[in-house]
Formats: C-alpha cells, sequence, structure tokens
C-alpha cells in the first residue's frame, strides 16, 4: 500500500521557510489573491494527507515547494509555473479539477497542470525511457514548453535530494532517466549549470567510485590550478594589451562528467586529460577585422606557448555548416600541461551560445535540425525576456503533428506517421506479425485494422493463424514500410499459387496423357483473353476456371491446328509471292574512285554500316583480296584502322548514283497511337525513288519501336525521307541504323 503524507514537525518549519522564499523570489507575479489561496491549500495539505509519498519517501508537497523555488530563482519563471508545480498533485489525484484551476487561478495554470498530468500518465505506461522515439513523445505531449521546463527543474530538485535514499533500485533508475532525457533537454535549453548538475549527480549514484575520484583528484589540484590558470593567462592578457586589443577572458575546469567521458573517450587516466584546463578569449572586434584579429590573437598565443599542429581547429576560415565559428588550439603551457584555447569574437561567441550553433551541436550531439532551431528559440527567449517569462505561452510545439507515437504492452514506444493504422502499427514491429493481424486492442478496446492511433496509444496486436494478406489491406495502410511489405507478401502468395496452378495443369495433363505443348497452351490463353500468364494461372488457383475445362480447350485447339497444318501441305504454291531478297553482288563501275584514282575496281558494300551513295567513305582490303566499303562513321572502323591500317584505302563517290539504289535500316520511336504505321508507311510509298522492303514493329507500355528497311538512291534522298518521317505525329526518334 502505498504510503500517505504526513507532515512532521521538521517538514512544517521547512514548508512555511519555503513558503517564504517562493513570495520573495516572486515578487509582484503573484497576485494578493493568489497567495491567499495557496496558503489555503497548504493549510488543507496540512490537515489531510490523500497525496502518497514517491519511491524514496519524499513529502510531495515540500518536494513540489522545492521544484517552484528551483524554477523561480534559477530559471526565472513566474505566476502560472508556480501555480501548476503547486497544484497539480491535486489535479493527479482528483482532490480538484481542471476546472475549478481554471476558474481559480485562470487557463494558463490549468493548460500546464494539463501537460504535468499528461506526461506522467505517459511515465505510468512505459517502464523505460531510454529511447529518442520516448524523448519526442515527451516533447509532443508537452504543448507548452514551460512543462519540460518543470519538469527538468522537478529531476533536478529529486537529484538533490535522494543522496541519503536507500533505495538504490530508485536511485538508479531516476539517475539514467536524469543523464539520458533531461541533462540533454537542459543544455539545449541554455540551462547549461543545471544540466552540468544533472549529469555530476548522475554519475555520483550511478558510478560512485568514479565520480569520488575524479573529485578528489580536482580537490587535490584545486589551489595549485587557480594559480596555473592565472600564471597561464598573466603573459596573454599584457601581450594582448600592449597589441591595443579589446578582449576579456574567461578560464574554466571542466566538469567531473565531461572530464570522465574524455577518460573513457581517450581511454586514459585523470592524469592523461588533454584539455583539462580551457581558455576562452573573446574580442571586442569590428565585423570587417574579426578574421585579422582571431589569427593575431592565436599568433601571440603560439609565439608564448608551443601548439600542437595536431589540434588546430580552424573555423574561421571555412565556418562548420551549423553555422559555428571559432579557432581552436591546444598548446603546451608551464610544466606540461596541455591547455586549450579557444578564440573567437562577441559574435561569434554569441552564435555559439545563442543561436543554432551551440555548444552541445557543435559538439556533434545528433538531433532534428527542426527541434533544434525550436529549441534555440526558446533559449533566447529565456535568456532575453526579463522578468515577465508568461511569453512563453506563445510557444507550441508543431514539430511532431506528423509523427504519432504509440506503445506496446510491455512499454516499448514505436514512432510512426500521423494516419497511421493499426496494420500500420503491426507491420512496422514485423512482417509476419502483419501479415496474421486480425485487429487490435487499442487502450484496452478492440478495434479494426482500419483504426487510426494517436499518440501515447496502447497497442495490442491480435492475430490468427488462418489470416493471410490481403489485396484491399494497400487501401488500409498510409505508410510506404506496410505497402511494400504487403506488395512482397501478395507476390509471394500468387507465385506460391502460379507454382500449384501449374502442378494442377500438368498433373491432369499426365493423367488424360495428353503430350503438354507450351506453345499451344501460350495460344490458347492469348485466346481467352489474358494479357499474362500470371493472371490465367491465378484464376486456377482461385477456382474461377475449372482446370478440365481448360484440358479440353487445349485438346481441341491443338486438333484444330493439326488438321490445319495438313491441309497447308496441299496447297498450290501460286499464291506466294517471295521477294528475293537483296545479295552481296559486285559493283564494278565508275560510281566509286578507290585509292589513287584506281575506277573499275570490284568491291561489295559492308553489311555492318550499309553504306550508301553520298556517305564519307573508305575501302578495306579483304583476305580474299577483295574491297569491301565501309562508312567513316562504321561501328568497326576505329578498331580496323588500330589493327589493319595497311589495307585501309581511300575511297569516294564520284558522279552521280545512276538509279542505283542500297538497302538502309532506319529505326522509329514514338507513341503507339492509331494510325501512327499506316502515316509511316504511306510517306515512304509516295516517294517515287524510295521503296519499302520490309517492317517490323514491336510495342511496349504505349510506345512502338519500329525497324523500317528502305531502298534509297542516296544520302541526300534518305535525309530528306528521315526528315519528313520526323514530322509525322507521335514520332519521337529517327535514326538510322
Amino acid at each position: 500500500m502505498e504510503e500517505r503524507f504526513y507532515f512532521n514537525d521538521q517538514e512544517r518549519e521547512l514548508l512555511f521557510t519555503l513558503y517564504k522564499q517562493l513570495i520573495r523570489l516572486s515578487g509582484d507575479a503573484l497576485q494578493k489573491d493568489d497567495c491567499r489561496k495557496l496558503k489555503g491549500y497548504l493549510i488543507q495539505y496540512l490537515n489531510q494527507g490523500d497525496i502518497p509519498r514517491n519511491a524514496f519517501g519524499m513529502n510531495p508537497i515540500i518536494k513540489d515547494m522545492q521544484t517552484a523555488v528551483i524554477v523561480a530563482e534559477e530559471i526565472g519563471m513566474k505566476r502560472a509555473s508556480i501555480l501548476s508545480i503547486m497544484l497539480h498533485e491535486s489535479v493527479k489525484h482528483g482532490l480538484c479539477t481542471l476546472d475549478f484551476v481554471k476558474e481559480e487561478f485562470g487557463e494558463d495554470v490549468a493548460g500546464i497542470i494539463k501537460g504535468l498530468v499528461k506526461i506522467n500518465e505517459l511515465y505510468a505506461k512505459s517502464p523505460t525511457v531510454e529511447s529518442e522515439n520516448f524523448r519526442n513523445l515527451l516533447l509532443s505531449f508537452a504543448e507548452d514548453m514551460r512543462v519540460i521546463l518543470i519538469m527538468i527543474a522537478d529531476r533536478v530538485n529529486l537529484m538533490r535530494q535522494i543522496k541519503d535514499s536507500t533505495n538504490d533500485e530508485a536511485r538508479q533508475q531516476v539517475s539514467n532517466e536524469a543523464a539520458y532525457l533531461y541533462a540533454p533537454l537542459a543544455h539545449k535549453l541554455g540551462l547549461y549549470k543545471l544540466k552540468s548538475e544533472l549529469e555530476d549527480l548522475s554519475l555520483k549514484y550511478t558510478e560512485k567510485e568514479i565520480y569520488y575520484h575524479i573529485k578528489e583528484k580536482l580537490n587535490e589540484t584545486k589551489a595549485s590550478r587557480d594559480r596555473y590558470i592565472a600564471a597561464f593567462i598573466e603573459p596573454i592578457q599584457k601581450k594582448l594589451e600592449e597589441a591595443g586589443l579589446k578582449f576579456h577572458m574567461k578560464g574554466r575546469t571542466k566538469s567531473i562528467h565531461s572530464i570522465y567521458q574524455k577518460m573513457k573517450k581517450q581511454k586514459c587516466p585523470f592524469e592523461g586529460v588533454y584539455d583539462l584546463f580551457a581558455i576562452r578569449i573573446i574580442l571586442d572586434s569590428e565585423f570587417e577585422k574579426e578574421k585579422q584579429e582571431c589569427w593575431q590573437v592565436y599568433s601571440i598565443v603560439s609565439d608564448m606557448y608551443m601548439p600542437n599542429p595536431k589540434r588546430l581547429r580552424d573555423w574561421l576560415s571555412v565556418p562548420k555548416s551549423n553555422g559555428y565559428e571559432s579557432l581552436h588550439t591546444t598548446v603546451m603551457g608551464p610544466e606540461g600541461k596541455w591547455v586549450e584555447v579557444q578564440i573567437r569574437t562577441e559574435r561569434m561567441d554569441d552564435i555559439a551560445e545563442r543561436g543554432f550553433a551551440a555548444h552541445w551541436r557543435y559538439k556533434g550531439v545528433k538531433g532534428e535540425s527542426g527541434l533544434d532551431e525550436w529549441l534555440t528559440t526558446i533559449r533566447e527567449t529565456l535568456e532575453h525576456a526579463g522578468s515577465d517569462l508568461e511569453v512563453m505561452d506563445q510557444f507550441k510545439l508543431e514539430l511532431y503533428e506528423d509523427e504519432v507515437f504509440v506503445f506496446t504492452p510491455k512499454g516499448d514506444l514505436f514512432k510512426l506517421a500521423k494516419g497511421a493504422t493499426v496494420l500500420d502499427f503491426a507491420f512496422s514491429i514485423h512482417t509476419k506479425l502483419g501479415s496474421k493481424c486480425i485487429g487490435a486492442k487499442v487502450n484496452g478496446k478492440n478495434v479494426q485494422l482500419r483504426q487510426k492511433l494517436n499518440s501515447g496509444d496502447q497497442v495490442e496486436i491480435m492475430t490468427s493463424n488462418t489470416q493471410t494478406p490481403k489485396r484491399d489491406w494497400l487501401n488500409i495502410v498510409t505508410t510506404s514500410k506496410a505497402r511494400t511489405k504487403i506488395r512482397q507478401a501478395l507476390k509471394e502468395i500468387e507465385a506460391r499459387q502460379t507454382e500449384f496452378a501449374k502442378e494442377t495443369i500438368e498433373r491432369k495433363f499426365k493423367n488424360r496423357k495428353v503430350d503438354y505443348d507450351e506453345s499451344v497452351m501460350m495460344r490458347l490463353i492469348k485466346k481467352l483473353g489474358y494479357k499474362n500468364v500470371t493472371d490465367f494461372y491465378q484464376d486456377i488457383a482461385i477456382e474461377k476456371l475449372d482446370a478440365n475445362q481448360i484440358l479440353d480447350k487445349f485438346v481441341e485447339m491443338k486438333k484444330k491446328e493439326t488438321e490445319a497444318n495438313n491441309e497447308v501441305l496441299y496447297r498450290s504454291a501460286e499464291a506466294y509471292s517471295i521477294q528475293a531478297p537483296l545479295d552481296d553482288k559486285n559493283f564494278k563501275d565508275d560510281v566509286l574512285v578507290i585509292d589513287q584514282n584506281l575506277k573499275g575496281l570490284d568491291f561489295k558494300l559492308a553489311k555492318c554500316c550499309n553504306p550508301i551513295y553520298g556517305d564519307e567513305v573508305f575501302g578495306f582490303v579483304t583476305i580474299n583480296g577483295g574491297i569491301k566499303i565501309h562508312r567513316e562513321d562504321c561501328p568497326n572502323a576505329p578498331e580496323m584502322k588500330a589493327r589493319f591500317g595497311y589495307r585501309i584505302v581511300k575511297a569516294k563517290w564520284a558522279g552521280k548514283s545512276q538509279g542505283k539504289q542500297y538497302p538502309i535500316t532506319l529505326r522509329v520511336v514514338g507513341h503507339d497511337d492509331i494510325g501512327i504505321v499506316t502515316n509511316i508507311t504511306s510517306i515512304i510509298n509516295k516517294e517515287s525513288s524510295i521503296l519499302l522492303r520490309s517492317i517490323s514493329i514491336d510495342s511496349n507500355d504505349g510506345l512502338f519501336s519500329g525497324m523500317l528497311t528502305v531502298m534509297v538512291d542516296d544520302t541526300a534522298k534518305l535525309e530528306a525521307l528521315i526528315k519528313k518521317l520526323r514530322t509525322v505525329k507521335g514520332v519521337k526518334q529517327v535514326n538510322r541504323g
């Protein structure tokens, strides 16, 4: 049973001390009525113990009051945030309603409490928060950013109070959450002090020996370290002043957590950490002189102390992609100690600290750019809003409006696109789970496959071994991942069904002792109106077609074709006219001049490039002594000239073509429109001096590709023909083969 809270004498005294401190810190932010009502609630809490203590036995009212002090003092938030912290436990445990809070304290306070209660419910669903998805879900639920700031403050307070707790397991869990979830958020929001504190305390509770080891080492060397930094800075300061530069300097020692991270990364002891010391020199420079003065400072520093060339980082010449500009060097200081020196201007420092290139970004911490920029805006508001930080109300998180985050019954978290259904979720977990899915329980209620999911839903998938993916599932799912997996599953099912149908057909052929003929079967499938074979076998598989009837039709078709072939054997040949192919005849005339004005030589036209009168040509002496004429742009020309240059002879056309015709292959590509082939052939037929020998047309996906063989006299007539063919509507390309 949960332990209910009560106030002992010490807690009563602490409560009123904290109350006075809170009133002082809030100044004019809390109204008189607010104080009176709040005091009334505190007295009510004293008299009734209806709110349980937490796992550490902490008094919830004291804890909330301490959190409110941190929020007011260390973050600077005012009325709405303070009142929300003090009242959210009452709403959470049903002592009062949101409507009551809205009426008494305003909508602003009620809105923050709603966010706090909502996030507490998330914690109850998820046993672990160590995932990027949970961080995103947390942010998506916190519509008002003040909710996140309050949660950071609450976690800082909790980490401060549990140092003496005996519940090691709970402390370990809280510490892990602080390191993984809240410290990065605090860093992003510019709450550097709180971030370092969360990291150091987390290390203290999870790695106690390491923490105290580093702490002792730092304590041992604190006085000498301070003296060292002062001694290191002094001569640099003197030189910079002599150079007439306006500047200020910062010296620091890394936090215990960051030292530990360096030790782990570099796999070295405490003494081996390179940049235990860090100095930042910030110049007050005019924009035009920024780079010049930064390099001037570098020159002064490197003249005084030996730099490590491997540790020079020049982000002045080429700034980082995120806009970060600075000059980093590591130098050997007195006593052989390494000191990191960062040189930048006020402008650069401002961008690094407040802009989109903040420290957590340039160190390489991964984050979503949209979220990063948005959080930076929040941080700047925090730093520049002055006393009235209620302007935070204007910020609503819309970064995750396109995403939903849902839980499994075990508390695992999944991210899906907005509009995702139960079926999408099932396939996002595993393909087999999606394929067997018949529905789900969402927040304990049975729902269908097409039910859309919302952030925070707890989803339990229900399956059946008899379930298989359906084609209409493609209309249910919204994610590409699920759609791809469904298509893949359907293809596999179709492949199995096709194979089964084929085996069925073949078995029936065998039983009837009928010889299977693939070509006859293909013609039968086409005759039945099927465009592809798969559809035919699918219909057999689902018993839309009867395999026995198909067999009967096959036998009938084969019989008819056999009879028709037998008839052909006795038909007269008079009905046929065979066009004799153009033979590879020898030419012997003065149409071609070969080599040194030689005429009347025998030659043949090469079939690889089909030269015609007017082409630029050359002769190639073959092994048997004949000459073959090739076009200069023949695909084989480069190899022949390279390997058999001694066989190449010059050739050129002379006189006129004298009515001789040459075969030319043309490749025509275009849209497969009605009548386009007729239009092409009619143009060719209209040409008196051009003869169409053959035509072959292949159509695919709305396009046709045709190979035409024509007889032409010369290149001039060929070019004129090509020009006319290109004007035909639908024709895209006409190329000579």
